[in-house]
């Protein structure tokens, strides 16, 4: 039997816990836990601490395949946006910008990657926290989705969306296969579900479940969402 894949979104919070302590290596502890086949991390921050040098690192001991979608960059030492870790080394990478005029710069992280001898294409962002900014986001998200035809897509990340009935949730919907939505936020206490993850396959099945160890309660202020899917015998 076919083992299912394991897809991570984890808003690792500058790589600081709950409290704002910088603590990378317990960020890198939760990823080391959670064995996936790819992790779509937000809010990572590299700067004078060495967050980025230190991913890079544990990409290469673990053997992952590291792409980093900064979307604010003041130098080569200060990175911050999304990043993608890929278990099997990507065939095409590129990166979109869906920054909305007068508001925090944005992007998306998309890459093509043959996981179980099937291909996937893998997209990763984090949305804006006003209202108007996601609707335009995630139109411009589904709009580049849709530009290639494809078997299986995933999109994972930090939605921002606060409502369960917005337009920007509904329209995800009613593209990808619904999946239960599971709050990740606070981590000590979480009410929203601000993290998600989306699977358009007819091939397979998704089960979607938060890490509730004392470590991912403590080591962010989001918990780590974790997508099992599992092909259709």
């Amino acid at each position: 039997m076919t083992p299912p894949l394991r897809f991570v979104s984890y808003n690792v919070h500058g790589f600081a816990d709950r409290r704002g302590h910088y603590l990378p290596q317990q960020t890198l502890s939760v990823l080391q836990q959670m064995q996936a086949d790819v992790i779509a991390l937000q809010e990572v921050l590299g700067d004078d601490r060495n967050g980025v040098d230190l991913l890079h690192q544990f990409s290469a001991d673990l053997g992952y395949h590291l792409i980093l979608g900064p979307t604010i960059q003041q130098s080569q030492r200060h990175h911050y946006g999304n990043a993608l870790l890929l278990a099997a080394p990507p065939s095409h990478c590129s990166l979109h910008d869906i920054s909305q005029p007068g508001r925090e710069q944005r992007g998306v992280i998309e890459c093509e990657v043959v996981l179980q001898q099937e291909h996937w294409r893998i997209f990763t962002t984090h949305l804006g926290l006003e209202p108007a900014e996601r609707r335009k986001q995630t139109r411009q998200l589904l709009d580049l989705i849709q530009l290639k035809d494809h078997t299986h897509a995933a999109l994972m990340g930090d939605i921002n969306e606060w409502f369960n009935w917005g337009r920007p949730l509904r329209w995800l919907h009613g593209y990808f296969t619904k999946t239960s939505h599971q709050a990740t936020f606070p981590a000590r206490l979480p009410l929203l579900a601000l993290d998600r993850i989306w699977i358009h396959s007819s091939r397979h099945t998704t089960k979607t479940y938060t890490c509730k160890s004392r470590l991912c309660r403590t080591a962010s202020d989001h918990l780590p969402l974790v997508a099992e899917i599992h092909p259709i015998n």
